[in-house]
């Protein structure tokens, strides 16, 4: 949903496709808009592993100190001011059908409205050979962790695409998502299945078609279309990354505390995170993605002049600006992370061409275009380590607490 005073439209421009273009002057720190995804769903792997989220909005369904129990794998650890966690597990419930489970009775009422009325139906027979539990199975052993994509959404999407109300609509909204030339898909199919990814994706295109095609969604499940889908869930599927121990640090950090207890608190939290670190790495939140219709229409830049955010530990994102923007002016998001925004131009440009198939001519790029087009053996080396927090680009997990 957007903002009440909004302050953005979205533009079609025929070099660059839709963009975001601020309407008025917008300041630093002003929310452009929240938005609720047409479509998201947790990771496969990150579910197998019990990162325990709701089925619908991804909210965390372990309290902080269960979290902090299962990642530091120690059954007795207590955390100071339980209390205050967010996580209220007297309001969780359950599909009486097929047991999954939601933080609210709110949200399971509108998971069944918007798509679960279908997915319910299908996916709720215990039998493991059953289609959909298999291609859950086959999607985890050619996409493994980091992931980035979840064959699922693509289940979720149809599904709320056959319980639309207004079908025409959502589904001219999708359509303009998947635009793209048939090389493009080709290229990030591979990228995203590897060598074999011809055979897997007529597996998994088969699979999903004999479950959910009809005459609303048939033209995703052409060899073209399903490749179309696939590449839209794989460039403008925004990671969402929720976690109930972040959301307890942060209140953490606003409790009026004597010093003395204060320096307690955090010594704790900072030995709580090395525990972590050690036993679980880098792998903290409940993470899936989803897609949005708005965020997809902001395009990237090295000097971003607005970031994502999940400030209420759910799928629903904010857009900030981090920058005063002017009217008129284009607002772009960051594909790469910090650490990646901080290499050279030739590193940068390598890695947009490779994960999104452009050139970036951002006034970052355009000023440092008489940069050698090679990296140094010290920017080499990093690149082979990789970025500490993870993987580069905007389907990358966000977390952001306020």
């Amino acid at each position: 949903m957007a903002a009440p005073n909004k302050c953005f439209e979205v533009r079609v421009l025929p070099d660059k496709g839709r963009c975001l273009f601020a309407t008025h002057d917008i300041r630093e720190g002003e929310h452009i808009f929240e938005e609720e995804p047409i479509a998201s769903c947790q990771f496969l792997w990150n579910a197998f592993y019990q990162y325990r989220a709701c089925d619908h909005c991804m909210k965390p369904l372990e309290t902080a100190e269960q979290n902090a129990r299962r990642l530091t794998a120690n059954p007795e650890l207590t955390v100071p001011h339980a209390d205050i966690c967010t996580v209220e597990t007297a309001k969780h419930v359950a599909c009486q059908r097929c047991q999954v489970q939601y933080c609210s009775k709110e949200c399971k009422e509108k998971a069944w409205r918007l798509y679960h009325r279908i997915l319910c139906k299908i996916e709720s027979v215990d039998d493991p050979s059953h289609p959909l539990i298999v291609l859950k199975e086959s999607w985890r052993n050619v996409h493994f962790p980091p992931e980035t994509a979840n064959i699922m959404l693509i289940a979720r999407m149809a599904a709320t695409v056959k319980q639309a109300l207004d079908k025409e609509n959502l589904l001219t909204s999708l359509f303009n998502l998947t635009t793209r030339t048939f090389n493009f898909e080709d290229r990030i199919a591979h990228k995203l299945l590897g060598e074999k990814f011809q055979e897997q994706i007529e597996y998994f295109r088969n699979v999903l078609a004999s479950q959910f095609c009809d005459a609303d969604t048939q033209q995703w499940f052409t060899p073209e279309g399903f490749r179309s889908i696939l590449a839209l869930i794989a460039t403008n599927g925004q990671g969402v990354g929720t976690s109930a121990l972040s959301a307890y640090v942060h209140k953490c950090d606003t409790l009026d505390l004597p010093a003395g207890e204060r320096k307690q608190l955090d010594a704790f939290i900072d030995k709580l995170y090395e525990d972590i670190d050690r036993e679980t790495g880098p792998f903290l939140n409940c993470e899936g993605s989803g897609v949005y219709l708005l965020q997809s229409a902001a395009n990237h830049s090295c000097i971003p002049n607005a970031e994502i955010t999940f400030p209420n530990n759910n799928h629903v994102l904010c857009l900030i600006a981090t920058t005063s923007i002017n009217a008129n002016e284009e607002i772009c998001i960051s594909y790469l992370d910090e650490c990646a925004r901080g290499r050279s131009r030739h590193s940068r440009q390598k890695t947009l061409r490779e994960y999104y198939l452009f050139n970036c001519d951002c006034a970052k790029c355009a000023a440092e275009a008489d940069q050698q087009d090679v990296t140094s053996d010290e920017e080499d080396e990093e690149e082979d380590v990789g970025c500490p927090d993870g993987e580069e680009g905007d389907d990358d997990v966000e977390e952001s607490f306020s």
